[in-house]
């Protein structure tokens, strides 16, 4: 028996301005007719941005690949909660979230990712979330090597909270805007920016607690 297929007058409510479906539409296509060509182009469409992001949540390449394909499989078996008003985007990047911690606690530490990477600031030049701390922050050693200094960084986000790790690293790393964080945790723009101003200031007295007990030794 022929799969049915959607109402093609919703699919072109569901367009973007390049004429290409949306990640709404896709996903319903997939929901209401069991379309996987349009599972794959989700897929397709995410692989780089949320393999990125669980990198970084999880310090893992393979961990995050396995929450990758975790994430999916669970946006599948959940396929009839999705709100068809809703944003795709934000309700994906929670279900991964929420399994990258899931991993973490199973793991039973904080493993972050590693930062060898300069974080983009504009105004022609790279920087670091040490440069990020202001002047409330011992400021970097000069002589310090970039992997000395990541390393640093890195034990300092690995006794951050996920949480607040989590809001930094999509404010500092995918330099999203307060409102695409908003969208993409679910939570109001008040949250988001008290939750970035205790992230930074987690790690300012993170970054300033390691430096005092290294010149103690």
């Amino acid at each position: 028996m022929p799969r049915a297929r959607p109402n093609r007058e919703d699919d072109r409510t569901l367009t973007e301005e390049n004429g290409r479906l949306t990640d709404e539409a896709l996903f319903l296509r997939f929901r209401e007719t069991g379309d996987t060509e349009a599972y794959g182009e989700l897929i397709d469409r995410y692989h780089d941005d949320l393999l990125r992001f669980l990198y970084r949540m999880l310090g893992d390449r393979q961990g995050a690949e396995d929450v990758f394909q975790e994430a999916f499989l669970q946006a599948h078996l959940s396929s009839a909660s999705f709100d068809k008003n809703r944003t795709f985007r934000p309700w994906l990047f929670t279900i991964a979230a929420n399994k990258a911690r899931d991993m973490l606690r199973k793991k039973g530490r904080r493993k972050t990712a590693e930062l060898s990477a300069p974080i983009g600031a504009g105004n022609g030049r790279d920087t670091s979330f040490v440069d990020l701390m202001g002047s409330d922050s011992p400021a970097p050693d000069e002589r310090l090597s970039i992997e000395e200094r990541d390393r640093q960084v890195q034990k300092v986000l690995n006794n951050m909270s996920p949480t607040l790790r989590e809001v930094l690293l999509l404010a500092y790393f995918q330099r999203l805007s307060y409102a695409q964080i908003a969208d993409e945790l679910g939570i109001p723009l008040g949250t988001v920016k008290s939750r970035l101003h205790a992230a930074v200031a987690s790690f300012g007295r993170g970054w300033q607690t390691l430096h005092q007990e290294e010149d103690s030794d």
